[in-house]
């Protein structure tokens, strides 16, 4: 039981050093770039601008007789948890090789470099969040179900710090894992249901989508803020199995790996 409260209890101690360094860490990320935070809004909407364009109007997809705008306010519920989860996973990968002066410092334990990261990528998610709410509200689709697709952020955020405790300490040995895990990422973008309704995946391979661990946070997603209905179970249990499992064993990964990360640092 302890070991399953560590991670929260580790957070809860340093919540406020956390806090200063994840905002320091987002002021890092955009300054000297002459848009500065814009391109927290910007970069999402220029993802969908290209989604749409190949899946609306080249591809012309029929998603559940949705309308043009609708069908694109699909695409943006799904793009948004890729975005979120692309960001936390490229920029937590190398976040401890990255930060080598942090291993031996008592004032910001090295664990905890991993959850900055993560955090500090949530800028994205939470900007595009920002524009879909509007973009819903504005073509008549928000309903209260939306309020719960916090609780699928947060664990979609539980998820993502986990498995960047993981991979980041493997990448202090396998520095290639960089590389590797960029071509996953591109691999999951395609393998999701973004742009296209799960029910036009065969039955013979929609086995294999579930394999995704994005797919239950996309359609997650989709279903409350765009369809106003609750997802089912078969979504939600997954995704809490997800969020605290990796987050709990994750945690302790990472804990046992340090002691090998002074000699490959």
């Amino acid at each position: 039981m302890k070991k399953i409260f560590a991670p929260f209890l580790k957070i809860f101690k340093y919540r406020l050093i956390l806090k200063n360094t994840t905002v320091s860490e987002i002021q890092k990320k955009y300054a000297g770039s002459m848009l500065g935070m814009v391109w927290a809004f910007l970069y999402p909407l220029l993802f969908l601008a290209v989604y749409a364009m190949v899946y609306a109007f080249v591809f012309k997809v029929n998603y559940n007789d949705l309308s043009t705008s609708e069908y694109i306010a699909v695409i943006f519920c799904g793009l948004i948890p890729f975005l979120g989860f692309s960001e936390s996973v490229s920029t937590g990968v190398p976040c401890v090789t990255s930060n080598a002066s942090l291993i031996k410092n008592t004032m910001f334990p090295i664990e905890l470099v991993p959850v900055r990261t993560v955090f500090a990528a949530q800028m994205t998610h939470i900007c595009g969040t920002v524009i879909l709410i509007i973009t819903v509200i504005a073509i008549g689709r928000f309903s209260l179900f939306a309020l719960l697709s916090i609780v699928v952020w947060v664990l979609q955020i539980m998820f993502e710090i986990g498995l960047v405790w993981v991979l980041s300490s493997i990448n202090v040995m396998v520095r290639d894992l960089q590389n590797v895990i960029a071509l996953i990422i591109i691999m999951l973008m395609m393998l999701s249901p973004i742009a296209y309704p799960v029910e036009s995946i065969p039955a013979m391979y929609s086995g294999f989508l579930k394999l995704n661990p994005l797919y239950y946070y996309i359609v997650a997603n989709q279903k409350l803020l765009m369809y106003q209905t609750m997802p089912a179970k078969e979504i939600w249990i997954p995704m809490i199995l997800m969020g605290l499992g990796f987050f709990v064993i994750g945690y302790q990964f990472f804990i046992r790996m340090k002691r090998v990360f002074v000699d490959n640092v």
